[in-house]
């Protein structure tokens, strides 16, 4: 298969169980999913039921709330009731560490309130404790039928399983490096902890897996090694991915690679916010990763070239922006009053060289004039010109003729 023909070809999805989620399909032959998770208190309620509400407008799929304590469990199924009272019926993802056994019997109605339970078999209990707590879990799950995604993290990793494999990798002289033993355990713990689900009694369109590590080849190769030797739905996400674009970037190149080979059923970006950072970022990175590669429709694009020595005006860039950011205001209502609109290709383009061209590919574009250039921007409607806008008012002219457009378009 020579390069052109690679990227020409989609590779198939991968085969999976589906899995319902609170009414969201996980797997099969489902759309990948987009979950975030919030950083509130949990126990604050009002803190907790506004983040959950923006992540769910921002186009978070799925929501998963830290479950840590007490006071966390007790707040729960006030924070479910007042989010339907919103509208608002995202599916919340309890996270449970060290005492999710405890908090799951103390707190039936936080049991029943969330639509599924994340535990890590790394330190869901230790020693002798681990099975017996790890069961008492998937049993809950059993009797209020829900899902379980079983979340290895190589940074809690069992460590009998790790010095066990290391043991027997030493014995045979060593045939694996300690990376790709490491990658060995991760995959085991999963498909341990799985099969000992199913043994309880959980069906396997209960079950969710996850692998997650920070460094993007080692994630590559765990996710690879993962979907070869099981169908279950896959969570993928690059844990501790960082800041800003280093975040971004790690995120969607590890991710893109596996999704690009069919691998992954639901993804998470996390990126570590700035501080008063805005959650949301996470959910429109996943969103535009999942876009960008012809998976998922979520938004109109917009199209606007990078600039250069023949577009010193800032014109074309404030306006692109502008574009861009009122479509992203905007879609909450749009996505309801006009079907398809995500479907929508603008482009804003800044001088003659490529601009006439691109616009015509668009379903609305414009060309806006370049240094030097005539002080005209064509406008184009499904590649052919329209209208030719000139004088002080081209930007607000062109964004009434996008929502007229869209107005006519999409209704």
């Amino acid at each position: 298969m020579n390069k052109h023909e690679y990227f020409s070809k989609p590779f198939p999805r991968r085969k999976s169980v589906a899995v319902n989620v609170g009414g969201v399909m996980v797997g099969g032959n489902n759309p990948v999913v987009v979950q975030s998770m919030t950083n509130t208190d949990t126990a604050d309620v009002d803190a907790t039921v506004a983040q959950v509400a923006a992540l769910a407008k921002a186009g978070s799929e799925l929501v998963r709330i830290t479950v840590d304590r007490d006071e966390s469990a007790a707040a729960v199924p006030r924070i479910r009731e007042r989010l339907d009272n919103l509208g608002i019926t995202v599916p919340l993802i309890g996270d449970f560490h060290y005492i999710g056994h405890k908090l799951l019997a103390e707190y039936p109605d936080c049991a029943k309130a969330l639509a599924k339970y994340r535990i890590n078999p790394g330190n869901v209990g230790f020693r002798e404790k681990r099975d017996k707590q790890f069961s008492e879990i998937i049993e809950f799950a059993i009797r209020y039928d829900k899902p379980v995604r079983i979340g290895v993290n190589w940074g809690s990793l069992d460590q009998e399983l790790l010095t066990r494999l290391m043991d027997e990798n030493a014995e045979k002289g060593g045939p694996l490096s300690t990376d790709e033993v490491m990658h060995e355990t991760v995959v085991q713990s999963a498909l341990i902890s799985a099969h000992l689900a199913e043994e309880i009694g959980l069906g396997r369109d209960k079950i969710i897996l996850s692998a997650k590590v920070s460094q993007v080849q080692d994630l590559v190769a765990v996710y690879t090694m993962l979907a070869e030797r099981c169908d279950y739905a896959l969570h993928l996400g690059l844990t501790e991915a960082g800041m800003g674009t280093k975040g971004v970037v790690a995120s969607s190149a590890a991710l893109g690679i596996l999704l690009e080979q069919g691998i992954g059923d639901t993804i998470r970006i996390s990126l570590t916010p700035e501080p008063g950072g805005d959650r949301r970022r996470e959910v429109q990175v996943a969103q535009e990763l999942l876009q960008v590669m012809g998976f998922r429709q979520f938004i109109p694009t917009v199209a606007a070239c990078p600039g250069c020595g023949r577009t010193t005006s800032t014109v074309f860039q404030e306006l692109a922006q502008k574009i861009q950011g009122d479509i992203r205001k905007n879609m909450p209502v749009w996505r309801e009053k006009y079907p398809g609109v995500e479907t929508l290709n603008v482009a804003v383009m800044g001088c003659i060289v490529n601009g006439p061209g691109e616009s015509k590919h668009a379903n609305i574009g414009i060309s806006l004039p370049g240094t030097g250039e005539m002080p005209a921007a064509p406008v184009f409607i499904d590649g052919k010109k329209v209208k030719t806008l000139r004088g002080a008012n081209i930007a607000a002219e062109f964004e009434q003729m996008v929502a007229d457009y869209i107005e006519e378009r999409f209704k």
